[in-house]
């Protein structure tokens, strides 16, 4: 088994599950990542507080670490329990639901070979179980987890990574401090940008190096019929806006919309015209809405934080002079 070039770093794999009804999804991610061209020293499988699962799991999937999330239940607190018990320089994050093409490991260690790169990430691509949705623009894949139209398609320098697939060195993470957990899906609940935050606070302690995108290191997301719904989409757009509401509150609003800003005044514009003028008037409006929905979510998550941050202004004690 090959678990590094001459010179590379070492690589833990790993993979966050919470429910049996993903269990065919499960055992394809763990069986691309034995596949690896690139075989990583070891691979962890993080059970979400499923007991059910883990003893399945553990039965069954020989190829992984089985060890339960001692966090906060959660993806973060998940992940969290991933980077405690990896021994690898490198970690590397695939989701339970997506498959790694057989470079994937070797594509993203080869990044590494630069000391001032912090992260490696990769393409995300969709495989809708039952087609696309003609309705659903391909500037919105990010809704379900994916790499988006307007996102870069080259080897770049970027603000953060599509969480189903990204690595980073270890002792970066833990300086770090690793995934927040008030941010973060949790069971079915569509939030996130946990990954956003992370790499905007791993980038602030270290302003000279990279996080690099390498569209070569892809990996295959499953979209079920449950997530090409409206209401889906819908929930996925509002709880994005809230999950960006906390990330401007620890990170500034600069940093945490930046990218954000470009997609509204660049990609959404030019997507709106070509969908108007190929008679693509259902995508058209999708595009509109769930950009006003974000925007929404986002206007919500900021005054409800502002709200708390007066409400606990008021209850501090005064002190009286001295």
């Amino acid at each position: 088994m090959i678990t590094r070039g001459d010179d590379g770093p070492t690589l833990s794999v790993v993979i966050c599950a919470y429910t049996l009804d993903r269990w065919d999804d499960i055992c394809a991610a763990v069986a691309s990542v034995r596949d690896q061209r690139v075989r990583p020293g070891e691979l962890l499988l993080v059970i979400d507080h499923c007991p059910e699962l883990e003893r399945r799991a553990t039965a069954q999937l020989r190829d992984a670490r089985v060890i339960p999330n001692s966090r906060t239940r959660g993806l973060s607190g998940a992940r969290n329990t991933g980077v405690a018990a990896a021994t690898g320089e490198v970690i590397a994050f695939l989701d339970d639901d997506a498959v790694a093409d057989p470079q994937w490991t070797m594509r993203l260690l080869a990044g590494y070979r630069d000391r001032w790169v912090l992260g490696v990430g990769g393409l995300v691509r969709a495989w809708w179980e039952s087609g696309r949705p003609r309705w659903f623009p391909p500037e919105f894949d990010w809704v379900v987890g994916c790499s988006y139209h307007g996102s870069p398609r080259t080897p770049s320098a970027v603000r953060n990574f599509t969480g189903a697939n990204m690595s980073f060195r270890r002792a970066d993470m833990v300086a770090a401090g690793g995934f927040r957990q008030d941010l973060g899906r949790v069971g079915t609940k569509p939030l996130g940008c946990e990954e956003t935050e992370l790499c905007l606070r791993m980038a602030a302690l270290n302003p000279h190096a990279e996080l690099r995108f390498e569209p070569g290191a892809v990996v295959r997301h499953h979209v079920p019929p449950t997530r090409t719904t409206w209401a889906y989409f819908r929930a996925r757009c509002y709880a994005e806006g809230r999950s960006k509401a906390v990330v401007a509150r620890h990170a500034g609003s600069g940093p945490a919309l930046a990218d954000e800003r470009r997609y509204v005044r660049r990609t959404v514009p030019v997507a709106v015209v070509r969908s108007v003028l190929h008679a693509e008037f259902r995508a058209a409006a999708t595009l509109c809405a769930g950009v006003g929905i974000t925007m929404f979510g986002y206007t919500s998550g900021r005054a409800r934080s502002f709200l708390a941050g007066s409400i606990a202004s008021a209850r501090r004690p005064v002190r009286s002079p001295a």
